[in-house]
């Protein structure tokens, strides 16, 4: 459990990168909440239960498109839990050819991989089953479902924060740091409503 409630900072070891893909400064743009971030998800989830079957040990969508009523970037964000992430010969394959490109591998991190798709914009995070991070993003998800202030405050945070980004010319590594204060912040009282009164 304090897997799940803590939060870590650390980069990759010395000489490693996560990038397969490096990734360049693209203009951030949050739009209004779109009904059809749902079905897309689902169409997507078919892809990608069609290409892996059995190897689909969960599949979730996370992410502000999985929020009804919060602004977002126009991509929907996956969570896949398969039995071995660095058995990439197993799972990557099948979903190249779906048109997915792997474009992170952290090891270090979960065994996190991620895979991208361009139409419609997805990016598929990839992770063990006894990752953290999958609980980290459900609990952040359900929270901002039924806390108005929260869903509001978060909006709010998303537009400064790619606004700022978008005019410094800056990577969505660094928007996503510019939201990452308010985030804790919603993360602490999400715990709570979840259950956790303390930290494990």
């Amino acid at each position: 459990m304090r897997d799940i409630l803590t939060f870590s900072n650390d980069g990759p070891p010395e000489g490693a990168t996560p990038w397969v893909v490096e990734p360049r400064p693209v203009p951030i743009d949050v739009v209004d909440p779109d009904p059809r971030w749902p079905e897309t998800f689902d169409k997507v989830a078919g892809r990608v239960r069609s290409a892996l079957g059995a190897r689909v040990l969960a599949l979730e969508h996370v992410g502000s498109t999985a929020v009804p009523g919060l602004p977002a970037k126009p991509i929907v964000d996956i969570d896949l839990i398969v039995a071995d992430p660095s058995d990439e010969a197993g799972w990557v394959p099948p979903l190249e050819r779906e048109g997915f490109v792997l474009t992170v591998r952290e090891p270090w991190w979960h065994e996190h991989r991620v895979m991208k798709l361009a139409d419609p914009a997805t990016n598929l995070h990839i992770f063990s089953p006894a990752a953290p991070e999958p609980w980290k993003h459900r609990i952040f998800r359900d929270h901002l479902r039924r806390d108005e202030r929260d869903r509001e405050l978060y909006a709010s945070a998303k537009r400064e924060a790619a606004s700022a980004s978008t005019s410094a010319g800056e990577t969505v590594m660094a928007y996503n740091a510019r939201k990452e204060r308010v985030i804790r912040e919603i993360y602490e009282r999400a715990f709570r409503a979840a259950g956790f009164a303390e930290r494990a």
